[in-house]
């Protein structure tokens, strides 16, 4: 048996873990995400784990690589992050650095919803976008200016690799009229420092709690001391893209999306907040229009749609906006 399979590799990290069964178990590959492998361990006893491994070259149709020691700091997030927000993320039990594993908990489907395919379906339940926005803020309000937490993740390279050039910087090869407006979009979101970034804050990486509604946060495999207007803006971006894909939600999704962004910027101190949603305002069209020319394109919006989310985010990339509320409104 090959050491790097996961028979070979799950009994040395369960008995790290200090769990007692290392044999007996099935593995079952699950879907979901371009950038790991992950699966659901069912032990003889009963109990059901999660474990996944960052892969090298990523699952999209372009030529995508990515260094795989991205898996310790999802792992440092994580822990990070649950001791802000009890709940907000799965537990840790354990982690293998020399193979890139991590051991997890396992959320079953039967407690949880997934919040993309709740949107997707028409479900836009209003009270998960704030309660998103205010775990979301917390974290990044707990981090903020935390040179001990900013030394623990030296992520700049990775999260250059993971995010800035596939989508804003190969974005701006595909639309050379306006590649200065977004790689200065980019270089000032690379140069700003603030706070811990999830850095993939989808509807696909959250799950909600049929219990009780709250969300918990998965894959943070772009994990980043860095600009806390990144996380917002992309967790807006795919409300938005909802939007055109569902026009009779529309103004419902867009309500959330300005619910979701005057939760957040709650949490941060007042005087901050215009930089801070100028950065929010001016990242998100040029992070649609990455949606739809980027790497990693969302796979439910036809060409039509295609064509109407460059039509909203073209000209709020040429001239950008320095508040939320008046970009919502020109993508109503």
């Amino acid at each position: 048996m090959p050491e790097d399979s996961w028979e070979g590799l799950l009994p040395p990290l369960f008995a790290a873990a200090g769990l007692q069964e290392t044999s007996g178990f099935t593995v079952t590959p699950l879907t979901g995400g371009v950038s790991s492998d992950i699966v659901r361990i069912d032990l003889q006893n009963g109990r059901q784990l999660c474990a996944k491994r960052a892969l090298a070259k990523l699952k999209v149709a372009t030529d995508w690589q990515a260094p795989t020691e991205r898996n310790h700091y999802e792992i440092a997030w994580l822990r990070c992050a649950g001791a802000i927000v009890p709940g907000a993320v799965p537990e840790v039990l354990g982690e293998d650095a020399e193979h890139g594993v991590a051991l997890l908990e396992y959320l079953p489907a039967e407690d949880y919803l997934l919040w993309k395919s709740e949107l997707l379906a028409g479900r836009a339940d209003p009270a998960v976008p704030v309660a998103v926005a205010d775990a979301l803020g917390r974290i990044h309000a707990a981090t903020r200016d935390d040179a001990t937490v900013a030394a623990a993740f030296p992520t700049d390279a990775l999260f250059d690799a993971l995010r800035l050039d596939p989508y804003l910087r190969h974005t701006a090869g595909r639309h050379p009229e306006l590649s200065d407006a977004i790689l200065m979009v980019l270089e000032t979101t690379a140069s700003t420092h603030q706070a811990l970034v999830h850095g993939d804050v989808s509807p696909k990486n959250i799950l909600v709690s049929k219990a009780d509604g709250h969300p918990v946060l998965l894959d943070a495999e772009c994990a980043w001391y860095g600009d806390p207007a990144f996380d917002a803006a992309f967790c807006l971006n795919h409300l938005v893209l909802k939007s055109v894909h569902l026009p009779a939600q529309r103004g419902e999704l867009l309500a959330q999306a300005d619910a979701f962004a005057q939760t957040w910027l709650g949490h941060f101190p007042a005087a901050g907040r215009p930089a801070l949603e100028a950065r929010v305002a001016a990242l998100l069209p040029c992070l649609m229009l990455a949606r739809v020319d980027g790497k990693s394109p969302v796979e439910y919006l036809d060409a039509a749609a295609r064509e109407k989310v460059r039509e909203l985010a073209i000209p709020a990339i040429r001239t950008p906006m320095p508040e939320l509320a008046p970009l919502f409104a020109t993508f109503h």
